[in-house]
């Protein structure tokens, strides 16, 4: 009950604030223009910091000497006011915080008591000579402020910041605000993409864009979402990955391809999953997976030292070395390694299979072999426990329809998954581009979605009749950009690595 009403008194409270806020709105309209946007900084806070923040090279009295003029602008997080002088910090959009020193009598006439009545959260423009107060804080002795846009609604008390966790996903452009430290996650996530960028285009890959909106969902097995064109009267599938129109390139001659976009999963929400994604592709022609295996593991070594890591990172409390060579196994491998008590032989025997899922309590569908079985198993006593970085190859073709048959096991196919902290970050794979045999997988998954799989691929006409006209050897692969940035910058679930991640609507009272 105290917590009930605790809530409604800060409800009340902010009600009231924001109230005196909009009333300080309807006099600034009064005056004239309340939104002016004539102010142009010229200064950042960064900058400012990084070229006279050394108290040594610029002391106090060279600083007055000086009288560098500045030009900034930006958000007040603290005020305080004493008497016929004022001390602000703003920060502004470089994410750091400056000084502003303002004392009545340096500023236009009636300027200082109209500060006087804007609040925390208020953005301002100023101008001014840089100094160093005698506490040695970089500031700004201004000698012109003007308010260029009235907050109406309180920042969160204080310092305390934003703690509610679903009020942060849900008003990230508060969180931003109150909690800097966010801002560094995103800043990670832009240089990460910008790096594999970079890492591709050096080795002649050509960045592609493929459509969002599918004829047919392909590419992966998963449920995708479908909508309808009303001009065409044809339903349509939000695409669930780019695979298939990026290796419709290579037939036609682009043989090193990337996309980074995003994908569309209509699956379950968790600390991992979001129905909306975003998902590096690419494809090389003339590889296989062992080529693109060794080229992701430089690539992610590379981007882990580029973000200043010596090769090492932590991630919830699990030292991850990117350094040493990454481990390889397959998947038998990895079942036997963490289940000690099966044998070999057993890893095939569809019966045997079955008994063994049942000991787990593994829910299986009668129409499974023994890939799909074992994968269920993999995945139940293996996965969680890959901590280090390690690719998983040998994977049943039951549970590859677009992967290579392995030459010397046609059971099994070249593909590999790389899993770090326990979660898939990448699924790759020597390329199917034997029409026949893409036909004949095809038509299993078509039998699988009439037996109730919503998540099995339909038959792509159009991609066989690509096939047919000859899609040199070719090795492909996927990394889900979300899930490689959750891990660099130690951040537990998805959501803390997208700006707007997907959330039932607000209840409306």
């Amino acid at each position: 009950m105290t917590d009930q009403k605790d809530d409604n008194e800060q409800q009340v409270d902010e009600n009231r604030l924001i109230a005196e806020r909009r009333a300080k709105l309807t006099e600034l309209r009064g005056k004239g223009n309340a939104f002016p946007n004539l102010f142009k900084p010229e200064h950042t806070a960064a900058q400012l910091l990084v070229e006279y923040g050394d108290a040594d090279q610029w002391s106090q009295d060279k600083l007055a000497e000086s009288a560098i003029p500045v030009r900034v602008a930006g958000r007040m997080l603290s005020r305080r006011i004493m008497g016929k002088a004022a001390f602000v910090h703003i920060r502004d959009g470089s994410g750091e915080q400056i000084q502003l020193y303002l004392r009545r009598d340096d500023l236009p006439e009636g300027v200082y008591p109209a500060f006087k009545h804007w609040d925390v959260g208020d953005i301002v423009g100023a101008s001014g000579a840089l100094m160093r107060t005698n506490t040695g804080e970089l500031s700004v002795h201004l000698d012109s402020i003007e308010l260029l846009v009235k907050s109406l609604r309180p920042l969160p008390e204080k310092w305390h910041g934003l703690t509610d966790q679903e009020m942060r996903y849900r008003q990230r452009y508060v969180d931003l605000i109150a909690n800097p430290n966010v801002r560094k996650t995103f800043e990670i996530r832009a240089q990460v993409v910008r790096s594999i960028r970079e890492f591709l285009e050096a080795r002649g890959f050509l960045e592609v864009e493929t459509p969002m909106m599918h004829h047919l969902p392909g590419g992966a097995t998963a449920r995708p979402f479908k909508t309808h064109h009303n001009a065409l009267d044809i339903d349509l599938y939000l695409r669930v990955a780019p695979e298939l129109h990026l290796k419709r390139l290579v037939v036609g001659g682009f043989e090193r391809v990337f996309e980074i976009n995003r994908n569309f999963r209509n699956e379950g929400v968790s600390t991992r999953h979001n129905p909306e994604f975003t998902m590096l592709e690419f494809y090389q022609a003339f590889a296989d997976y062992n080529d693109l295996m060794d080229l992701t593991e430089v690539m992610l070594r590379e981007i882990v030292e580029k973000l200043d890591r010596n090769g090492n990172i932590e991630y919830q409390g699990q030292a991850l070395d990117f350094e040493s060579g990454f481990v390889r196994q397959t998947v038998e491998q990895a079942v036997l390694e963490f289940n000690p008590e099966l044998e070999a032989a057993q890893l095939r025997d569809i019966e045997a299979l079955r008994e063994i899922c049942r000991g787990m309590n593994i829910p299986t569908e009668p129409v499974w072999g023994w890939g799909r079985l074992l994968l269920e198993i993999f995945e139940k006593t293996a996965e969680e426990k890959l901590i280090q970085p390690t690719f998983i190859t040998g994977y049943p073709t039951e549970v590859s329809p677009l992967s290579r048959r392995n030459d010397h096991d046609p059971e099994i196919t070249d593909r590999f998954e790389l899993f770090i902290a326990g979660r898939e970050i990448a699924n790759g794979f020597s390329e199917l581009n034997d029409p026949e045999d893409q036909a004949e997988r095809f038509l299993v998954q078509v039998a699988s979605r009439d037996a109730g799989d919503a998540e099995a691929m339909h038959f792509d006409a159009d991609y066989i009749r690509a096939l047919e006209y000859g899609m040199p050897p070719t090795a492909g692969e996927g990394i889900g950009i979300d899930r490689l940035v959750m891990l660099l910058t130690d951040s537990p679930s998805i959501r803390d690595v997208l700006l707007f991640p997907y959330l039932r609507p607000e209840a409306v009272d």
